[in-house]
């Protein structure tokens, strides 16, 4: 796909380095003027990730390598190193590789990832670099993937070690039907994706090395979305009540996180029910006719990049849905493609598009996606 080769050239032209929607607290001006806080900082993060002029150089924002990133490049590179044993390619994968090693949060148990940037949230301030299971999750799974593409002895070195953080560090939600893994070691804020995808996590190495006990955590942490999937086969974003929203890119993580221990003989035939409700409620509720993707299931805007790259990632994996891919690709690339420079706008407005080219957020999901559809339909 010449995109793919465009976008590469975009991304590794910049060394895989550059600004995301939330780094406005990197700013020392923005520090200042949020006063310490959390209003402030919620108020200015907001105020970055939504306005369609990039104020960062003007707020001296400094650009900066995102692990997640570079796992989801990781992933991406890996899997075009599979189909084409392009050795220009494994150069980059050895320095992604490096890239992770340098990044990772320390202080922590094992191996994790965080982000380049202090967050504030509804539920708590999290400071720079503290470990996501989101991330760390995502980068496993990118690992995992480039040891079986590459035989990298380091990649499954460093996936191995990312369960003691999930099991040393992570709180939990513990009910009668399973556990929930908090989102980072200094919350309780427990959210289906994330627990979702260290599950998968967890089952997939666990299955790689006979290792029961990681087995069994990932059952019981999947058990708990997993019965809490509404009859129509959405899922909330969380629980709580002001997390009641069903959007679309969550709901892929979800089902992609699922669709693991369907691939590796671990779901129970409930879960695989479970996992074609999702598919069916996924397909049908967040796309218009033409393939336009929608944020939330009962509206359209505003449409984030994340929304069509995560379409085409999770469907180009599923069969009977090439024709709904068609189209929500071809939607991406008319309407987010930036053709002029090789890379991806942000989001997309009812009024009008937010061009701002993000590396994390637009880039890394960007290539994810297309590679994956290349990976799956050759062109």
């Amino acid at each position: 796909m010449p995109c793919i080769d465009r976008l590469r050239n975009w991304t590794e032209s910049r060394d895989f380095t550059g600004w995301d929607p939330y780094d406005a607290m990197n700013s020392p001006v923005v520090r200042l003027l949020s006063l310490g806080t959390k209003y402030g900082r919620i108020g200015w993060t907001q105020f970055f990730r939504k306005c369609p002029i990039n104020l960062r150089p003007l707020f001296a924002v400094p650009k900066r390598k995102n692990a997640k990133a570079l796992g989801l490049f990781l992933e991406a590179y890996s899997k075009l190193y599979s189909v084409g044993g392009d050795e220009d390619l494994w150069g980059l994968i050895e320095k992604i590789l490096e890239g992770l090693d340098q990044t990772r949060s320390r202080g922590r148990s094992g191996y994790c990832w965080g982000y380049p940037f202090e967050w504030q949230s509804r539920a708590a301030l999290v400071p720079e670099e503290t470990p996501t299971i989101v991330n760390s999750a995502f980068i496993g799974h990118a690992l995992l993937d480039c040891h079986e593409a590459t035989g990298s002895s380091r990649a499954r070195e460093m996936a191995l070690l990312i369960p003691e953080f999930m099991l040393r560090d992570l709180n939990r939600l513990e009910t009668d039907a399973g556990f929930c893994f908090s989102y980072t070691p200094i919350d309780r804020n427990f959210v289906h994706n994330a627990n979702m995808l260290g599950a998968s996590l967890l089952m997939r190495l666990g299955k790689a090395t006979a290792n029961s006990e990681w087995m069994e955590v990932a059952r019981k942490s999947m058990t708990y979305s997993v019965t809490r999937q509404r009859p129509d086969g959405s899922w909330p974003y969380a629980e709580t009540g002001f997390q009641g929203w069903i959007d679309s890119f969550h709901t892929g993580f979800n089902l992609e996180a699922l669709r693991w221990f369907v691939r590796l003989g671990e779901a129970a035939p409930k879960w695989e029910e479970a996992y074609s409700k999702g598919v069916a409620f996924y397909a049908g509720n967040f796309f218009l006719e033409d393939g336009t993707p929608k944020y939330y299931h009962d509206r359209v805007y505003p449409i984030d990049i994340h929304a069509p790259c995560e379409a085409v990632y999770l469907l180009s994996g599923e069969s009977g849905h090439k024709e709904l891919t068609d189209k929500v690709l071809r939607w991406m690339l008319q309407n987010m493609w930036n053709e002029r420079a090789g890379c991806f706008h942000f989001r997309k407005t009812r009024y009008f598009t937010n061009r701002i080219p993000y590396m994390r957020w637009s880039q890394a999901w960007g290539m994810r996606a297309l590679v994956e559809y290349y990976v799956h339909h050759g062109r």
